[in-house]
Parts: C-alpha cells; structure tokens; sequence
C-alpha cells in the first residue's frame, strides 16, 4: 500500500490524519474531536476537501453518498459505491491512497511523532524511548494503538 502509515478511520479511533478519509461533519461523531485537534472549522474542512477534489481525482465520485471521492473512506473498509466509482474512472487503490495521503497532508500537516508523546508511552511501559518511538512510528502516529500495542507486549512478557 502507499500510505502504510495510514491511521485507522477517525470514528475507531485514528488520528487527526484520517480526516483525509471522512464524512462531512453532518452528526455527532468523533470528527469533532479530530477537527478540533486539527485546529480546523467544519467549513474550513469542507472548503479545503472540495478544493482538493477540484484538482484531483478524488473530485469525482457520481454516484458515492455525498457525490465526490474526497469524503469516501480507506479501501479496507466494503464500500460498493466508491468501488464502482474507482472502477469507472479507473483509479487503483494505490492511487487512491496516494492522493488521501495528500488530502491529509494539506488538512492537517505532515506529522511527526511528538517528543510528549514518546516520553509518556516510555514512562507508561518502563521503555526506552527509542522504543517508543518505534512502536508509535510503526502505529502511523496513532498514540491509542501504540498503548494497546505496548500493554500486549508488556502482558507477554509478564511485566
């Protein structure tokens, strides 16, 4: 895959990062939170993914829920209408992922993994942080997922 860092779909827990793969912000859900940590308006996120589907190809989408590829989700969630629409226009899923991969980056940054949260999940486990921070690199900067990865690992070795 192109993005093999790409953070799980902000509504099970991923990161700012997956906005690149939601909705627009139509109900209560976790994308408030993700905006938030983004320091973006709904209608900032809305005019920067319409922008971005402007350009590219994730504007096209006849036919997905809210008509545009930009508001679809990652491949490895079942999506018959984006499928159809990617087989249409002929658009692989690692072109797909790319271009996600640059809507997340014009929406929230590139990120790197910030030296507080490396220091809290080494003293959390009793790790080195050099660990830490490979384990939260290899999670795509997902702190939750880099703490449950750290417990299992802990548990396994019976510390």
């Amino acid at each position: 895959m192109v993005w093999e860092d790409s953070p799980s779909h902000v509504c099970r827990g991923g990161d700012k990062r997956a906005l690149a793969f939601c909705c627009p912000p139509v109900k209560p859900c976790p994308i408030i939170y993700a905006l938030e940590d983004a320091n973006l308006s709904s209608q900032d996120y809305i005019a920067k993914k319409e922008e971005f589907g402007k350009k590219t190809r994730l504007g096209q989408g006849e036919g997905t829920c809210f008509g545009s590829l930009v508001w679809c989700c990652k491949p490895s969630k079942p999506c018959p209408l984006r499928d159809m629409v990617m087989r249409r226009i002929n658009m692989s899923s690692d072109e797909y992922m790319e271009l996600k991969k640059q809507l997340s980056e014009e929406l929230v940054g590139i990120s790197e993994s910030s030296q507080e949260e490396v220091k809290a999940l080494a003293d959390a486990f009793d790790i080195p942080e050099e660990e830490a921070t490979t384990v939260l690199q290899e999670c795509g900067n997902d702190l939750r997922m880099a703490a449950k990865i750290l417990k299992m690992k802990s548990l396994e070795s019976g510390k």
